[in-house]
């Protein structure tokens, strides 16, 4: 004689749950308890789970021979959310509970000893796979998953309230309330900073700062989140997944606050770009839709850095294992910060550099030239005068800086939906059409870029960061002005010299770059 029945539950597979079916059959034989399907050893250890669970509350554990098998068996099944679904599948299989319960849901969920039904990572991706099968999950209460609107959810907090056969509703959207942000207003100083952090924010551009310690980078970028346009509700929702299977708080970012994470520069390449068994998504996913970062830059492991280079332009990570290969979505904004050598005080006015030449172009060298090449906007930050420091709370505000983000976004809106070119396809044709330059301003720019040495990629990008400057100033033609602005950001060493030198009508073509880095006039 035997019994059986089927459960629904899930597994996650990247940042996705994928459905899996819990098949549980008691019947005649030597007793045992066995669990078949691709499980791996945290599955196989709920056996010991699901045992003490159901004695603790008052259930029986039947003395016959007991296989759960979890399909399709060709997906390997991983984690503790099969405690639940394995323990409801034994009760109803043997009649001690109602199988009207199995009707219309999907379990998921970790058990105690005690029989407590405890949280796992990911439930707001058991929850959206649940909605895609017109299924309800089942779980312990956690923070937002679920009290989104369009997403139900019911809550089992003991395996006791399967006697009943009633769970109790987790519906209703939830608004969870906006932390509070850091202002821009607190950083004294620095406009040239702060106007191109609002150039970055406006069109998505990488920004670096480099700088000696103490002058505000950190500070700098850690209020960039306040300028930021606020997440749509897709992206939010997005963004809220990955970090609920990274077992982190999703509930800022279904407020509408952009990630900002910011990973030490010990991390390893798994840590920054994501892996392990199974794989879990890394830092530059958890800053997906927001943004990464990478504080003392040089100090990073090179081929750790390298490894973000491909993602940038993807805006996705590909981790491949032997069973096949998992995506994690990684569309970020990088911020960046690094002292211009080991001492930190190579240019500072007021401190005098130990370091020599040589260990000056060693330390600036670890970035890597392709990384540096993918970084828009390149600006110098230096200490400002104590006066200035004590006038702390009076400088432009986050509202101030964002006013300028958001209408910059806006007119960009407009601009692509009447003419039909949107540059953020990354088709080299499509941005130069967005620019519209006439012919002297194209030739403009040519010769700054072969004075410059720019790559294909260089000169793109910078005109991408041409095309947002004049978003802000809400033209539709990239004029010189622009260009100037756009090239300056991209070439910081140069870029006080330049402006200089195009401000009294100097060619382009009349100064160039040398073997050492400096900028002067052509021999």
């Amino acid at each position: 004689m035997s019994a059986s029945c089927v459960v629904h539950a899930a597994t996650l597979r990247g940042v996705q749950a994928v459905p899996v079916e819990v098949e549980v059959c008691v019947s005649n034989g030597m007793p045992g308890f066995s669990v078949v399907g691709m499980a791996d050893a945290s599955v196989q250890e709920s056996r010991e789970r699901v045992r003490a669970a159901l004695r603790a509350c008052g259930f029986s554990m039947p003395s016959s021979k007991v296989v759960v098998n979890l399909a399709p068996s060709a997906l390997r099944k991983t984690g503790s959310g099969f405690d639940l679904p394995i323990a409801v599948g034994l009760l109803c299989a043997t009649g001690q509970v109602n199988p009207a319960v199995l009707d219309g849901v999907l379990f998921a969920g970790e058990l105690s000893l005690e029989g407590a039904v405890r949280p796992i990572a990911g439930l707001l991706a058991y929850a959206l796979c649940a909605q895609r099968q017109d299924l309800a999950l089942v779980s312990a209460a956690e923070d937002g998953a679920g009290r989104i609107e369009g997403i139900g959810r019911r809550v089992i907090e003991s395996l006791g309230q399967l006697r009943r056969g009633e769970f109790a509703e987790l519906g209703g959207a939830l608004a969870p309330e906006k932390p509070q942000e850091l202002d821009f207003r607190d950083i004294a100083g620095h406009d040239m900073a702060k106007r191109a952090f609002q150039i970055a924010a406006a069109g998505g551009h990488g920004l670096l700062m480099m700088g000696p310690p103490g002058s505000g980078k950190t500070m700098l970028a850690s209020r960039l989140p306040s300028i930021l346009a606020p997440l749509s509700r897709s992206e939010a929702l997005e963004a809220a997944v990955i970090h609920s299977v990274a077992g982190r708080d999703a509930a800022p970012l279904l407020a509408g606050v952009r990630p900002f994470h910011a990973p030490h520069h010990c991390a390893t390449l798994a840590g920054l770009v994501g892996g392990g068994s199974p794989p879990r998504p890394g830092a530059i996913s958890l800053a997906h839709n927001g943004v990464l970062f990478l504080d003392e830059l040089p100090e990073f492991a090179p081929s750790v850095l390298q490894g973000i280079r491909q993602p940038m332009e993807a805006g996705e990570v590909v981790v491949t294992r032997a069973d096949g290969s998992v995506r994690f979505p990684a569309r970020f904004m990088l911020v960046a910060a690094a002292n211009p050598c080991p001492c930190g005080f190579f240019g500072d006015s007021e401190r005098t550099c130990t370091c020599s030449q040589r260990q000056v172009h060693q330390y600036q060298g670890r970035v890597g030239g392709p990384l540096m090449d993918r970084i828009d906007v390149h600006i110098d930050v230096a200490r400002i005068p104590p006066g200035q420091v004590l006038s702390t709370g009076h400088g432009t505000s986050s509202a101030k800086l964002r006013e300028g983000v958001l209408a910059a976004r806006e007119y960009a809106s407009w601009r692509r939906s009447t003419t039909g070119f949107d540059e953020r396809a990354r088709q080299a044709e499509v941005l130069v059409e967005s620019c519209a330059m006439s012919e002297a301003d194209r030739d403009f720019l040519e010769k700054l870029a072969a004075s410059g040495s720019m790559s294909g990629r260089a000169i793109m990008r910078t005109l991408a960061l041409a095309r947002t400057i004049a978003d802000m100033e809400q033209v539709p033609k990239v004029g010189r002005d622009h260009l100037c602005e756009a090239v300056g950001f991209r070439l910081r060493d140069a870029r006080a010299w330049l402006m200089e030198r195009l401000a009294v009508g100097e060619q382009a073509g009349s100064f160039a770059r040398y073997p050492d880095g400096r900028w002067g006039p052509r021999a």
